[in-house]
């Protein structure tokens, strides 16, 4: 392939900032695609355009304006028909229409894992109004678990114990779910031990595997995560045939975040990104290739080396707590200085913030994944968003 190639990227946060700067390192033009001005990966890109990624004609525009190498998703409501058919016309998607389109919703992803590839995943219905969740509740049982089939981070979704609050569920669903579909999935709960992201590398060469990374979740949404997770060898093993058997059938090149339940020496499949994942942000210290380098590597049919770890890793996000348009930061000289191990942070740089919005992430590196876990919890801290700057 002859460089620059052009890349399209749609869909502009923190995960395409890291992606655009592995990209740009590599020698490739970006353009990056948002429905606000100034995201944080159009402050690095070459380009930019803004337009919401469900607009079918505005999205069609871009793609026959700047006539990209690759169109690479880093967001899942996205209008995936204009993906299949700007395929059909010739043009590179990452990894590819059919993975985006089968990803972008629960129930597809769900059915091509359970149904046609047989694994092991949660027993599940899914709803598309008040009566069929209360039918799917029967079927899974209580407790079980209510979520959009098209959401991110964890949004719309909750634990439902009774069926009580069956109702309060759907309607939080409804209210959070992205796209124009009112459907969920209603699902057995889980009671595992623990969950990892399996970071699942398809290119040209082969299927290649990070090490396993734990996480934690409030609200629906990642707090911090880290690498390598604790697990058996029978258990990873379990993990990466899964991971194989899925990507290998959605098709493409480059890096899936493919998430697993784990309870004892039993893996569950939950879900999977085509696409780097939040959690994988850990990798930014912890690899001597991050996700975003895989996953540049892959889509430009680059070798991917061995994957070596630093050492024990982890990350913790830095949340806003309120509604602001101006911003500054304070603590950085503190956070980058914690004692015991070796500490980073990123600086998302979003022009706006929210409560509960992630703003940035602290990273570490220490002698054990509970010493790391510690330290970027610490370093996280340490970092205060000045509001109102």
């Amino acid at each position: 392939m002859a460089f620059t190639a052009r890349i399209l990227l749609l869909g502009s946060g923190e995960l395409g900032r890291e992606f655009v700067i592995s990209a740009k390192r590599l020698g490739c033009h970006v353009v990056a695609c948002d429905a606000y001005a100034g995201a944080p990966a159009m402050q690095l890109s070459d380009d930019f355009e803004v337009f919401s990624m469900l607009d079918a004609d505005r999205l069609r525009a871009a793609i026959e304006k700047h006539r990209p190498d690759f169109i690479v998703p880093e967001v899942e409501a996205i209008r995936t028909e204009v993906l299949a058919e700007v395929e059909a016309e010739g043009f590179t998607v990452v990894p590819s229409a059919r993975a985006t389109m089968m990803t972008m919703n629960r129930d597809r992803i769900r059915e091509v894992a359970a149904v046609d590839l047989g694994l092991r995943t949660s027993r599940y219905r899914y709803a598309e109004n008040l009566e069929e969740v209360i039918e799917g509740a029967g079927f899974t049982g209580f407790p079980c678990v209510i979520k959009p089939v098209m959401s991110s981070s964890g949004k719309g979704q909750s634990t439902v114990r009774s069926a009580a609050d069956l109702e309060a569920a759907w309607t939080y669903a409804v209210a959070n779910m992205r796209g124009d579909r009112r459907r969920v999935i209603v699902e057995e709960f889980i009671d595992f031990d623990y969950e990892i992201t399996l970071l699942t590398i398809r290119s040209r060469d082969g299927v290649h595997f990070c090490p396993p990374i734990g996480h934690r979740q409030e609200r629906g949404d990642y707090q911090e995560s880290w690498q390598p997770a604790a697990m058996s060898q029978s258990a990873i093993d379990d993990a990466q045939h899964m991971a194989r058997s899925v990507v290998d059938d959605l098709g493409g090149y480059g890096i899936f975040g493919v998430e697993f339940f784990v309870k004892g020496e039993e893996v569950i499949f939950s879900e999977l990104s085509p696409r780097p994942h939040d959690t994988g942000m850990v990798t930014l210290i912890s690899q001597n290739l991050s996700q975003f380098d895989l996953h540049a590597r892959a889509i430009l049919n680059l070798p991917i080396p061995a994957i070596r770890m630093a050492g024990a890793a982890a990350s913790a996000v830095i949340l806003a707590d309120r509604d602001s348009d101006g911003l500054a930061y304070e603590g950085l000289a503190d956070a980058l200085a914690v004692p015991g191990g070796e500490t980073d942070v990123r600086i998302f740089a979003k022009p706006t913030s929210r409560p509960y919005r992630r703003m940035g992430v602290a990273l570490a590196l220490a002698g054990s994944t509970d010493e790391a876990r510690r330290l970027a919890a610490e370093a996280a801290a340490k970092v205060r968003i000045i509001y109102g700057a």
